[in-house]
């Protein structure tokens, strides 16, 4: 994704309009300058691939076009790495310890690089060369580290893919979301909404699989405190939307005025007539990092009880649950397990509100213990259901243990 600096947009009276770039002769021609100049410059450290990307830029009017491209390029489609025969601190530390015992001289600089290769290439069984040392020396500076990879798009990938990446930085100042999934097949559906629990996205979701679903999301800038990684968070459910057939949405953007200070709001519109094109492959998304860190967790226990990620919805008037895990025992017995996090008050009141209604005999709640539910409102002792309290990681032998004072 871009950064916002090189996000470029218009205004049509409260109409926000994100910058797209045709897929012609001109802009093909750009983006295979773009490639060929990342492609050249294979096992070279950054900074020289940054000075060669600035001298092409030069004093262009487009030059946040090119500025673009190039950061699509190498966030995206190229890796930097930090080549060293030691960790660089580790490696400064041995250099100045061992000069520290001669006189400043060019001829002493040698004898230190050459003394400390020969150590190097004992310890590591195999061969340091001096040069390395000095290469490796500050290759943890961003201008160090070596471009090691790059896999090259085609220019129109490239273009398609900045096309996106300027309508997903719209969404950093978003305080509101909804979308309009229309009847699609169901699969487009649970892609959807894994998507939405892997970016632990503020949703509430009304609706079923026969008309379609409504999905309320918080934006960024309705937190009480705004934060850039939420927005960032958000935009990176635009590829998935692109996956499902029928669609349309609307955001209400706010943001402050660079010269004026004042807040401003907008509006954009989004439908599955846009032409943007995703990069997300159209299979499941990878877990969250806390329900990763719990299923791995579970993984190692000595238990009958099996862990199950992908879970049918939970149906509840007018809106539907998405547990984040089944447990099934191999004699029939299951439960589904819901993890609340972190959110806002009225993000809890919805969720509870939820559990609620769907009745759900067989679901376990696992709460984080920095909620503030009694500031939003929740009597817990009203809530129908068990409860794990949990601190910064979920238990799975806590979990274990309510599982079995239920048999």
């Amino acid at each position: 994704m871009l950064p916002s600096e090189l996000l470029i947009y218009r205004q049509n009276g409260e109409t926000v309009v994100p910058k797209h770039l045709s897929i012609d002769k001109a802009q093909k021609a750009i983006a295979t300058e773009l490639i060929t100049c990342l492609q050249q410059h294979l096992n070279y450290p950054q900074g020289k691939l940054d000075t060669a990307l600035s001298e092409m830029e030069g004093e262009k009017p487009d030059f946040k076009v090119w500025r673009g491209l190039a950061h699509i390029l190498k966030t995206s489609y190229a890796t930097f790495e930090v080549v060293s025969p030691l960790e660089p601190q580790l490696l400064r530390q041995r250099v100045f310890a061992a000069a520290s015992s001669i006189a400043p001289s060019p001829q002493g600089a040698i004898a230190v690089l050459e003394n400390l290769a020969t150590s190097l290439s004992t310890e590591l069984e195999r061969q340091v060369l001096p040069p390395e040392i000095s290469q490796g020396l500050y290759a943890d500076l961003p201008a160090n580290r070596l471009l090691t990879q790059f896999t090259t798009p085609t220019p129109e990938q490239l273009l398609d893919r900045y096309n996106l990446s300027q309508t997903q930085g719209i969404f950093y100042k978003a305080s509101e979301i909804k979308i309009h999934a229309h009847r699609n097949d169901p699969g487009e559906y649970k892609l959807l909404f894994r998507y939405l629990k892997l970016f632990r996205l503020m949703a509430y979701i009304e609706g079923d699989a026969d008309h379609g679903f409504t999905i309320t999301i918080d934006g960024p800038t309705s937190l009480f405190k705004e934060t850039r990684r939420y927005g960032v968070d958000f935009a990176k459910l635009i590829p998935a939307l692109l996956h499902v057939t029928k669609w349309d949405l609307v955001a209400t953007l706010q943001w402050q005025d660079e010269f004026t200070k004042k807040k401003r709001q907008g509006r954009f519109t989004l439908n599955d007539q846009c032409n943007l094109v995703t990069h997300y492959p159209p299979g499941k998304p990878y877990d969250s990092m806390l329900e990763a860190s719990f299923a791995d967790n579970w993984s190692k226990l000595k238990t009958e009880w099996r862990l199950e990620r992908e879970v049918d919805l939970i149906p509840i008037p007018g809106s539907v649950m998405i547990p984040d895990f089944r447990l099934v025992h191999p004699d029939g017995r299951d439960y589904l397990l819901e993890i609340v996090g972190y959110w806002r008050s009225t993000y809890l009141q919805k969720k509870f509100a939820q559990v609620r209604k769907a009745e759900c005999s067989n679901l376990i709640l696992a709460i984080s213990e920095r909620l503030n539910l009694e500031k939003a409102g929740i009597k817990i002792d009203q809530v129908p259901t068990k409860i794990i309290w949990f601190k910064d990681k979920l238990s799975p032998k806590e979990v274990l243990k309510v599982l079995d004072s239920l048999n």
